[in-house]
């Protein structure tokens, strides 16, 4: 059991006591085809027909991978092989808060067996077709939409008609997620590069987010908005667009985005960059220190390349986001 329906408000960590949160691990098994595993509850137990991701409760003393190793081997008969750690997220209901220690589960050995007789169904993130599905697991869906490669475009330095060629080679071979951070372009003529780009992408269900520009974002048909980090420090509340990054630095910052409810973050610099070699970095050992206990997917950006995406998953990331390495 991972979750149960109710109040389905989200509290944070620092707000509320230690004392009686139920510790659970969670799996959001995924196939190389995109799809990704729920279980329906099965008759008998609380919320009997409802649609979770599967795991269980911590026993004690047990770390939150253990427990998701052993609940997969119990309840579905599987052995975990690799296992990435994701997202932590804390919900309160009626009767009880739990603590959701979510992990991306990539490979495992044995077929699927109902061992407590409940119902599989592979899903793709935005063509969801099983219901009830509990309330808890909302966030979860919506960030199993987002792509692990995160593009940040760089007109400014291969001009635009390069860029938009490379932009359409890249959508060819399935990128799916852009930004486009141009600061040295006017107003007026970032929003024909925009308006251009969004159509190359949308003709290819890909999202386009403007750095920084709301307003723009919104009368363009962006898709979103992607924060700088002094946006975050001014804004009250969440822009009104369908998508919304935030830029930061430090677990601070990242605490802040989520507090907003941006869908997601960028944390940088994590290796030392080409425009700021001899500037400070976080390494990866300081990326997985500041994401560690975060509630919205995280990308990793600064000095990377693509083959850094698997030691991006391992310290924590949702993905990597790439500025030249991405054209």
């Amino acid at each position: 059991m991972v979750a149960w329906p109710g109040s389905s408000r989200k509290i944070g960590v620092a707000s509320m006591s230690q004392n009686n949160i139920v510790e659970v691990a969670a799996a959001v098994l995924q196939r190389p085809d995109g799809t990704f595993l729920l279980a329906q509850r099965p008759a008998g137990k609380i919320w009997a027909g409802y649609w979770e991701f599967p795991g269980g409760k911590l026993e004690q003393g047990e770390s939150a991978r253990d427990a998701l190793v052993r609940e997969l081997r119990e309840e579905l008969g599987i052995e975990v092989r690799t296992a990435y750690p994701w997202q932590m997220r804390v919900f309160t209901y009626p009767h009880a808060t739990v603590r959701l220690h979510f992990f991306r589960v990539t490979a495992w050995s044995g077929e699927l067996h109902p061992h407590e007789g409940q119902q599989f169904a592979w899903q793709l993130p935005t063509q969801v077709a099983v219901n009830p599905i509990l309330p808890a697991n909302a966030p979860i869906l919506r960030a199993l939409e987002l792509p692990t490669v995160y593009a940040i475009s760089n007109v400014a330095e291969l001009g635009e008609e390069d860029f938009l060629l490379r932009l359409q080679r890249q959508l060819d071979s399935g990128l799916r997620l852009i930004q486009l951070r141009e600061k040295h372009l006017t107003r007026d003529a970032l929003k024909v590069l925009a308006q251009r780009v969004v159509a190359m992408a949308h003709a290819q269900g890909a999202k386009v987010l403007l750095n920084g520009d709301v307003a723009l974002a919104q009368e363009i048909g962006a898709d979103g908005v992607q924060l700088t980090a002094s946006q975050l420090g001014e804004l009250t509340t969440k822009p009104d667009v369908n998508w919304c990054g935030a830029s930061c630095h430090n677990a601070e910052e990242l605490r802040r985005a989520a507090t907003l409810g941006c869908d997601f973050a960028l944390l940088s610099p994590v290796l030392p960059t080409q425009s700021h070699p001899g500037a400070a970095h976080l390494g990866w050992d300081g990326f997985a220190l500041n994401v560690v206990g975060n509630s919205i997917p995280v990308y990793a950006l600064g000095g990377l390349l693509p083959e850094d995406k698997e030691g991006a998953w391992q310290h924590g990331a949702h993905g990597i986001a790439l500025l030249r390495q991405a054209w």
